[in-house]
């Protein structure tokens, strides 16, 4: 799995021109799942995400009250640029497989005290984002 994370002032995503999810100070994080990709994959990458030290202070979203994260899913990240203008998915996992990867990301996000809300898996999505610093990293396990 790998996620792009950005660390944000504040970051918002709308679906049908509604507000499904929304946070302040934090992190957004785009969230790709691969065929290969099992539930301990997702809980490291959620630890991973949870502890990166990346906010104001050299804090984490672990040690930062009121910090919050944005996760929305993102099968792009899997894209494979190397050849011509068009990108190849064949990396990305289908819906069937990402779907419940993604959630178990959300789940251990939770499971270790963190403030998250989400995008819709699947939808066509509208994010907003104020990314603070800036600061974006991709992080894979």
């Amino acid at each position: 799995m790998r996620a792009l994370v950005q660390r944000c002032l504040r970051a918002s995503v709308q679906v049908e021109e509604r507000i499904v999810g929304e946070i302040g100070p934090g992190l957004l994080v785009f969230v790709g799942a691969t065929h290969s990709d099992e539930v301990a994959q997702a809980q490291e990458l959620a630890r991973k995400v949870h502890e990166l030290r990346i906010l104001r202070g050299e804090l984490s979203v672990a040690t930062s009250p009121g910090a919050a994260i944005l996760v929305v899913s993102q099968f792009t990240l899997y894209a494979d640029t190397r050849r011509g203008r068009r990108p190849s998915w064949s990396a990305a996992a289908p819906g069937e497989v990402a779907e419940p990867l993604v959630e178990a990301f959300v789940e251990a996000l939770r499971e270790r005290g963190a403030a998250v809300q989400t995008g819709v898996f699947g939808a066509d999505m509208q994010v907003s984002l104020v990314n603070d610093g800036p600061i974006t990293l991709l992080v894979e396990v």
